[in-house]
């Protein structure tokens, strides 16, 4: 789960990280009377889940009260687009109006949950800012990464290797010490997976200071971390992947095709992804119903996947191993004639009771095709595709 840059910056607050004074708003009188009882010149941020903002125009300068209003009028109840999201970005429904502080120097700073580690890992570089995801991609030689143990956290000489390679004061190191301890404090306390900080400047006294902030929190962490995900605000999502996530099912929709895929495993996924490609067609989303999936959670899941109408072909490949492919195939047949779905739909399915899985699907008059194996399915979306 993502938290708005304000929402992150109260929650590392409660471990003693201290951001410049900073106020919300979502309405342009609001953000007015905010910057008038700042009385000097401010920073507005839209609050969207995406990062990019600054490029897109969604982080202004501000020196007077009005000019803040304007721009708030400007952004809110708008949508905007970033180089994180889709084509039809996110909608702003409030901004952050924080002081203004003078930067002689600007950091990156994270901690993540490394995949290949299994465990947290710090980044850290010299070059933060906007540009940070240019600087990894052209300059990877920029970026320090630490790894470090889970339980004893940061050692002192780890510490030492960061503000060395980032030029920190010999003033600074000791705030730059506290700040990275209790950042891990939080990271380990909330469930995160990621905690950054871009960027964390040097002001003109070298005084180290976080000015923007990014969490997410661990989707399985809900039932111990439940006043956060109160927080959670549903309207920064896809609703389609919302309406997933209700139902314990994986959605994830994609920026091109027109073919729908109903998975379960995420190796399955991306192996009907590939065939979906290979057939000279694209995935327009894709979605995983699980393992123990059973009829209802087919029957939603099916909902989902055509309510995208990029969607002209739909490819079902599943294993039927703690599920069966009666229940499976009775909820693709319910699902299809609820929603009145007429279009071609392939049928990859294996596993419990697949001869009488394909059974129900040949006998529900549907446009159905049943797939010996994926490349059989890859063969047969082709040729509805091109119309045979």
């Amino acid at each position: 789960m993502n938290l708005h840059e304000y929402q992150s910056r109260d929650l590392l607050s409660q471990y003693n990280v201290n951001f410049p004074k900073g106020e919300v708003g979502s309405s342009p009188d609001e953000i007015y009377e905010i910057v008038k009882r700042f009385n000097c010149e401010v920073v507005v941020k839209v609050q969207i889940h995406s990062g990019g903002r600054g490029k897109a125009g969604g982080v202004k300068l501000c020196k007077t009260p009005e000019e803040a209003k304007f721009f708030a009028d400007e952004m809110i109840g708008k949508r905007i687009v970033t180089d994180q999201t889709d084509s039809e970005g996110v909608i702003v429904e409030k901004l952050l109006v924080t002081e203004l502080t003078n930067i002689s120097k600007e950091i990156y700073l994270s901690i993540i949950i490394d995949p290949d580690f299994e465990g947290p890992v710090m980044i850290a570089s010299s070059e933060g800012g906007m540009d940070i995801e240019k600087i990894a991609e052209e300059s990877p030689e920029k970026i320090i990464k630490i790894i470090f143990d889970p339980v004893l956290g940061l050692k002192p000489y780890q510490v030492r290797q960061i503000t060395d390679k980032l030029g920190i004061p010999k003033k600074s190191i000791g705030q730059f010490y506290n700040l990275v301890s209790n950042l891990y404090k939080a990271f380990l306390s909330t469930d995160s997976t990621l905690i950054e900080i871009n960027p964390l400047v040097l002001d003109e006294q070298e005084n180290i200071v976080p000015l923007d902030c990014k969490i997410n929190i661990d989707d399985d962490s809900q039932f111990r971390q439940k006043s956060i995900f109160e927080l959670r605000d549903k309207k920064q999502e896809n609703p389609m992947e919302t309406r997933a996530k209700d139902f314990d099912l994986a959605y994830v929709k994609l920026d091109k095709g027109n073919v729908g895929c109903l998975v379960n495993g995420a190796g399955l996924a991306m192996a009907t992804m590939d065939v979906t490609t290979k057939s000279g067609c694209f995935p327009a989303n894709f979605l995983d119903v699980g393992g123990s999936t059973d009829k209802d959670k087919i029957k939603e899941a099916f909902r989902i996947l055509v309510s995208d109408k990029k969607v002209e072909y739909l490819l079902i490949n599943l294993f039927a191993g703690i599920a069966r492919a009666d229940l499976i195939a009775e909820g693709v047949v319910e699902a299809a004639k609820e929603t009145s779905f007429s279009l071609p739909i392939i049928v990859c399915m294996r596993g419990t009771n697949s001869d009488l899985g394909f059974k129900i699907l040949n006998e529900s008059e549907l446009n159905i095709h049943i797939a010996q194996n994926l490349g059989h399915a890859a063969e047969l979306l082709t040729s509805v595709s091109n119309g045979k």
